[in-house]
């Protein structure tokens, strides 16, 4: 019998150690599979790191990033979106922040400035309107590690109503607004506003093409120059009325859109695909152009917006924004500095 009971300890003994085993197993496969991962990640976005110190905090910023999304998309939630490990993972919020935002409040003065609004009056707007299809809207571009989001979003919607007026479209440079609109608000890489690069267009008598100033993804000498070929000129600029989704409506029906957002959640930067409804709130920090509005085949209404991030992100760089939500600011304060230029 004590032969017996022997045996049966070292049988349970095995037992257990054959399960811790398969445990810490699991887990080296696990972390290497992580490993390779990132390696492959890497390769995909040429990223080299200066040293191995560099190379292990990335890592670590970029597991604990994968874990996040692939919970998220594999938890069976009620979000209306999915994300995926793109070009930022291996960034933190923080560091993301600091350089793909750059849009700047603007003085108290010029942040309660009120203009006329020339569709207010508009009782008929369509279901649905994608400008892409219309022609209006240029390929989607990229800031890079600049926050020069203002000026994209400046940009777009000029590149928008001069296409809507002339029936031509044309690439327009965000650079000469970062090199030459250094006055007020807009200091390039540092941030912006759309209307102070309303502004400076209509005192530029136009802005240049994207060909003959193109971006260099950081700040630079203004190099306006008498042969200089103006490609497109506007009048001036008004807003539409702050915290209304109405009126942000009638003004997309007729052109594109910049409006600012607060692109602070996590999920926004990894957003690939669906109608995003995360939880942002209305701190302000990224600039946009809403291209379009319509309805989900979930039956969801949204906001169809151009972003400055490239082609890998989103839904190939854009991203549709839940509209009709219950803030009047609109789903990550869309609705409340939104303008456009006039032309």
């Amino acid at each position: 019998m004590a032969f017996s009971h022997n045996v049966s300890i070292i049988v349970v003994t095995l037992l257990v150690f054959g399960v811790w085993t398969c445990i810490v197993v699991s887990q080296a496969s696990n972390e290497e599979t992580m490993l390779q991962r990132h390696e492959r990640w890497m390769a995909r976005y040429e990223r080299v790191y200066k040293d191995d110190l560099e190379k292990q905090t990335r890592f670590k910023i970029f597991k604990n990033n994968v874990e996040y999304i692939e919970a998220f998309n594999n938890a069976g939630n009620q979000a209306n979106y999915k994300l995926s490990v793109n070009a930022f993972a291996d960034q933190s919020n923080q560091e993301f922040k600091a350089t793909r935002n750059g849009f700047k409040l603007p003085s108290t003065s010029r942040s309660g400035q009120t203009t006329p609004f020339r569709y207010e009056n508009l009782t008929m707007v369509p279901s649905s309107i994608d400008w892409r299809k219309r022609g209006v809207v240029t390929p989607i571009k990229n800031q890079g590690q600049c926050g020069s989001c203002w000026a994209f979003s400046t940009i777009a919607a000029v590149e928008g109503v001069t296409a809507i007026n002339t029936g031509k479209l044309i690439s327009l440079s965000e650079q000469e607004l970062i090199d030459c609109d250094t006055s007020d608000e807009d200091q390039g890489c540092e941030g912006g506003y759309m209307n102070s690069g309303f502004d400076f267009i209509v005192k530029n008598k136009g802005i240049n093409t994207e060909d003959a100033y193109p971006y260099k993804e950081s700040d630079s000498t203004c190099n306006i120059t008498k042969t200089t070929i103006v490609a497109a000129k506007i009048t001036g600029h008004e807003n539409v009325p702050a915290n209304d989704e109405s009126a942000l409506m009638k003004a997309v029906a007729m052109q594109p859109v910049s409006v600012a957002i607060d692109d602070t959640d996590f999920d926004f930067r990894f957003y690939e695909s669906g109608v995003y409804n995360g939880t942002c709130g209305t701190n302000l920090k990224h600039a946009v152009t809403v291209v379009g509005y319509g309805t989900s085949d979930d039956g969801i209404k949204y906001w169809l917006v151009k972003n400055s991030w490239g082609v890998g992100w989103g839904e190939k760089g854009y991203i549709r924004m839940q509209r009709d939500v219950e803030a009047k600011e609109g789903l990550c304060g869309i609705a409340m500095k939104a303008s456009y230029p006039t032309a």
